[in-house]
């Protein structure tokens, strides 16, 4: 049986892994990420995203590449491509749909991913500095489905320390900015 986490220690615990042991993820654990996912909030209950599990080397060496060259996304067992489906929120709420909604909900579905997979003991990066049309032609991702995140999924390799956070006196407005 899976053991869950706090969420609030899921968050507080996660970072972002660039350094991955070579033992490979079970499909079914690839399937809790997408099943939390899949459990984000959206618009209107749209559902806009698309995913993309990535295993076979010489396509993970290619999106590696089209990401600026961050080798360490060819090193994971697995990567995720994660698409947002333009043309899905469009139909529902027009331009606004296409260019942010289809984006927050993909965020949302992301940032499950990425709790979940640190509370099951494995590390993720939210990877979105890549060449996109690059990466859509190595995947074949059509036209109105737009690559948003690569997050390379493995057993952590490295324990990197909290970063920094602005103090929430600096973040919080109330009643107006």
């Amino acid at each position: 049986m899976v053991k869950f986490m706090d969420v609030l220690e899921a968050i507080k615990g996660r970072r972002s892994i660039r350094a991955f042991k070579s033992q490979n993820v079970p499909a079914e654990i690839v399937e809790k990420l997408i099943e939390a996912a899949h459990w984000a909030p959206s618009a209107g209950n749209i559902q806009p995203w698309e995913f993309i599990i990535v295993r076979k080397p010489e396509i993970k060496r290619r999106l590696a590449e089209a990401a600026l060259n961050q080798s360490f996304i060819e090193e994971a067992p697995v990567v995720i491509m994660v698409c947002a489906n333009e043309n899905r929120s469009s139909q529902g709420y027009g331009i606004r749909g296409k260019t942010l909604y289809c984006i927050q909900d993909t965020a949302a579905a992301i940032q499950n991913i990425h709790l979940t997979a640190y509370s099951l003991g494995l590390g993720t990066c939210w990877v979105g500095a890549f060449r996109e049309e690059e990466a859509r032609q190595i995947l074949k991702v059509p036209q109105g489905i737009r690559p948003v995140a690569i997050i390379p999924v493995g057993y952590p390799a490295e324990a990197p320390q909290p970063r920094s956070r602005r103090p929430i006196n600096q973040i919080v407005h109330y009643e107006t900015f």
